[in-house]
């Protein structure tokens, strides 16, 4: 089930009709009333105490920086002065560290407040090391897929895939792929996410394909009514394909994209798709180290990936076909 921008109470799943309560301890988690958020206490005890116990320590590690005096190793004012290379100055790592460690305690809770929190804690993470040390990147692109930002997904793999310091914006989503677009080994998070965007694209447009006869136009009240049910907002917003009488072309392109991209992954792994289909034994896997194509490298693309995957209705199912007919 895809992630809803609309709050619902985590016990009962109501909207309340927008009149719900924040746990104040967490902030990304809503109840209707004291009563059900007593009732989920139990449920909801270890994540938001971990989310608390994350953000303590973080505020701690910044606390240290802030009031770094500077000397012949550490400028002062790092958070002014030393914005893109925060890795290579020693003292910020545990900063560093601690601040992936909120991000993983907010990803802990499947709700959309949690998963944009985590997305902005990584976003500013790039923002103070660019060159991206730590790896953060790999997870960045599965994130934005869980809260429906397709375009801002697809510029992030093509901004990194390819031009460390130059932003891509508004790239077009539906381009065929470019040879050497991603690489054959170490971009395997961005394959999957990539296959997973191309994917949510072909689901919209054969959605809005059979919504319609071929030849004629939808009517708008159809078109508005497909449009809330689409998964992207990419096939929403493009005004000449919700328009288009006939989207066989487009889904043929797209089919092809797929295969291409599945074929990529499992170049790249061939472990990936398998595990994909039963991920039972890996989810919450934290191998110490990997090397690129190894079963532990699935592990941490899976456990980067999989909640994407699950909140796309008929993704995973499109893979096990697919798995089929290329003979696996």
């Amino acid at each position: 089930m895809a992630l809803s921008r609309n709050p619902r109470c985590a016990f009962c799943n109501s909207s309340n009709e927008g009149h719900l309560s924040r746990c104040a301890a967490c902030s990304v988690v809503h109840y209707c009333n004291r009563d059900h958020q007593a009732a989920h206490r139990d449920a909801h005890k270890r994540v938001c105490n971990g989310i608390k116990k994350a953000l303590q320590a973080l505020d701690k590690e910044e606390k240290k920086l802030r009031a770094h005096p500077g000397d012949w190793m550490t400028p002062p004012n790092l958070f002014e002065e030393s914005i893109g290379h925060f890795w290579g100055i020693h003292e910020t790592r545990p900063y560093m560290r601690s601040r992936y460690a909120v991000v993983e305690a907010y990803l802990a809770i499947d709700t959309y407040a949690a998963v944009e929190a985590a997305r902005s804690h990584l976003a500013d993470m790039l923002r103070l090391c660019r060159r991206d040390n730590m790896g953060v990147r790999d997870l960045v692109p599965a994130v934005l897929l869980r809260l429906g930002r397709d375009q801002e997904c697809y510029d992030f793999v093509g901004q990194f895939s390819n031009h460390w310091f130059l932003d891509v914006k508004d790239a077009d989503v539906f381009e065929p792929l470019v040879e050497g677009f991603l690489g054959k080994y170490g971009d395997l998070s961005f394959t999957v996410a990539l296959t997973l965007l191309k994917i949510r694209l072909l689901l919209d447009v054969q959605a809005l394909q059979n919504s319609s006869a071929i030849g004629h136009k939808v009517p708008q009240e159809i078109l508005d009514n497909v449009r809330d049910q689409l998964v992207t907002t990419v096939v929403s917003n493009n005004a000449n394909i919700m328009k288009s009488s006939d989207q066989t072309p487009l889904i043929k392109e797209i089919e092809k994209q797929v295969q291409a991209l599945y074929m990529k992954a499992q170049q790249q792994n061939k472990h990936f798709w398998p595990v994909l289909l039963k991920p039972e034994a890996h989810l919450g896997a934290r191998p110490n180290s990997y090397s690129p194509g190894s079963p532990q490298h699935v592990q941490i693309v899976l456990n980067y990936s999989y909640s994407s995957w699950k909140e796309t209705p008929g993704a995973i199912e499109m893979i096990r076909k697919l798995r089929k007919s290329n003979g696996s």
